[in-house]
């Protein structure tokens, strides 16, 4: 069977869409090491060159996959509310997010010129309200960041119940409240 190269065996043009919905997929199915220019090529069902017209290399690839899942965090967070306000809405919805995406996370952590775009948005924004309201903001945010990151992943890594899964949350947001308390009084 012949076909067209860089288009899609379905007729339609790819695009950054399709990319980003496909990699999602098959990093959830087969995590960051399977998520392959060539995997993807293969179940976009183009040749591994048209993916390249849309995203520059793998590191790229992780770029839009990173703001595609994380702009949500940013969306709509209450910048007229003081920064603790900011700040707890901002590493709930960031938390929700590695749950849902920990491979995401993994890439990232994996391909560190990946972190660009929404992710560092979301780091500097982070960075910015610490500084209104704690002594060491750098290092409360990489507290905060890594608390986020080790209890999203803690999470998604223990399979249990739905019951089990709720009281993982509530304890994240208990202990993240502990912490915004701490900065309050440090």
């Amino acid at each position: 069977m012949s076909r067209t190269r860089g288009r899609p065996v379905q007729g339609h043009e790819l695009t950054r869409a399709d990319i980003i919905t496909a990699a999602l997929q098959l990093m959830h199915e087969c995590g960051e090491v399977g998520l392959t220019m060539r995997a993807l090529s293969a179940r976009l069902g183009v040749s591994p060159m048209a993916l390249y017209r849309h995203v520059e290399d793998k590191a790229g690839l992780i770029r839009a996959l990173s703001d595609h899942v994380y702009a949500g965090v940013l969306q709509d967070v209450p910048r007229q509310a003081n920064a603790v306000l900011m700040i707890r809405t901002m590493l709930s919805r960031y938390h929700d997010a590695v749950c849902k995406h920990p491979q995401l996370t993994l890439a990232i952590f994996a391909n560190p010129e990946a972190f660009a775009g929404v992710t560092a948005q979301l780091t500097e924004q982070l960075g910015t309200c610490l500084e209104q309201v704690a002594t060491h903001p750098l290092l409360w945010r990489d507290v905060l960041v890594d608390h986020a990151h080790g209890s999203a992943l803690a999470l998604v890594s223990s399979p249990g119940e739905q019951s089990h899964t709720q009281a993982l949350r509530l304890h994240y947001q208990q202990a993240l409240e502990l912490l915004l308390e701490s900065i309050g009084r440090a």
